[in-house]
């Protein structure tokens, strides 16, 4: 039974940015992929400040946008890619592609059209529920693609 892909971005906004900084993706047999993201300039502020983010971190630690877009390209051409519908996913990705000047290898999709028998609330719950009861901090987009593996899993979608 192939096992649905997805992915998770975590990200920084204010009033004036919106940028991912860290992003996990599943692989199509169950393992993940999680990587911190070095920012694209164009994305920060020109005072260079912004509460709660470590710049200095994400540009020492993070993976350059152009080797990012590569390994997505690699391990999820032509896929449908389930996130939880929270995040402004979409916009996300394409400012990880659009800084490198490459169209996104796949297609976002919500959770909730993967798992048609559940409302988008009740999936939510299930997940937050799934994150708590396994002590995942919600805050990784690794956690955040682990449970919605776990929740593909109850709902019979996958063999894991």
């Amino acid at each position: 039974m192939p096992i649905p892909h997805f992915l998770d971005i975590e990200y920084c906004q204010t009033d004036d940015v919106l940028f991912p900084t860290a992003i996990a993706w599943s692989l199509a047999d169950g393992r993940m992929k999680t990587v911190v993201i070095a920012p694209d300039d164009e994305w920060l502020p020109d005072d260079g400040h912004l509460p709660d983010i470590d710049l200095q971190y994400l540009h020492e630690q993070g993976v350059p946008l152009i080797e990012l877009a590569r390994a997505l390209h690699e391990d999820l051409p032509d896929q449908t890619v389930y996130t939880d519908g929270l995040d402004p996913d979409e916009i996300l990705v394409d400012r990880i592609f659009s800084a490198v000047d490459m169209e996104a290898p796949f297609e976002l999709a919500t959770i909730d059209e993967l798992i048609s028998g559940l409302d988008s609330d009740t999936l939510e719950d299930r997940r937050r529920e799934l994150l708590f009861s396994n002590g995942l901090d919600p805050q990784l987009p690794e956690n955040g693609v682990y449970a919605l593996l776990m929740l593909a899993q109850e709902e019979g979608l996958t063999d894991l």
